[in-house]
């Protein structure tokens, strides 16, 4: 790779069906090697593609969705909840957080998560919470990056092949410092930018 991946945060449902058939293999093939991620194997590409346009339909003030790109090539994705009740909007939810095998071990994850905190500081929230598979490289992942181990539910969601697996609960408290990520694009401001080549 000899350019740096960019960051592109989708605003919109139509900004993000050009990415829908490489967001659809990356789902396919995190659950094909077994990531226990809400699905079971096999996953159709029809299911992968409704699950698909069921986040992007979601996308707006209260749900945000980042790629890291090498030119027109997906690397990963990562998703951030923000909870909008009156008693919880400091927090928000980090969901599925997906690196392409082929590009992983440098940094890709670092990356994206970086983005993902900085707009969750940027929206006020001080908590960021997330759920993975106990025992799975994810949970290394996380560690790294300063996340805090809350504890584990036993036998709490099946794995792709059906076996009850638990999940490792985390937790991470941020600083209230608004900024945007350095080389993150909004769908909206490459629109804007190609408006005005």
């Amino acid at each position: 790779m000899d350019r740096e991946p960019t960051l592109l945060r989708l605003d919109s449902a139509q900004a993000g069906r050009a990415w829908l058939p490489q967001l659809c293999d990356l789902l396919l093939d995190e659950v094909s090697h077994g990531a226990s991620i809400g699905f079971l194997a096999p996953l159709s590409a029809g299911e992968a593609l409704d699950y698909w346009e069921e986040v992007l339909a979601r996308l707006g003030s209260e749900h945000r969705l980042w790629l890291l790109l090498d030119g027109p090539r997906l690397l990963g994705s990562v998703q951030l909840s923000l909870c909008e009740r009156a008693n919880g909007r400091h927090r928000a939810e980090v969901q599925k957080l997906f690196v392409t095998r082929r590009a992983r071990g440098q940094g890709h994850a670092r990356r994206l998560m970086q983005a993902l905190e900085l707009e969750a500081r940027a929206a006020a929230r001080t908590l960021l919470v997330l759920d993975t598979e106990a025992g799975s490289l994810a949970e290394t992942v996380y560690r790294r990056l300063g996340w805090r181990h809350a504890g584990e539910i036993p036998a709490f969601a099946a794995s792709p092949d059906g076996e009850l697996r638990a999940t490792a609960l985390y937790f991470k408290l941020l600083k209230h410092k608004p900024q945007q990520a350095e080389g993150t694009t909004s769908s909206e401001q490459q629109q804007q930018s190609m408006a005005h080549a």
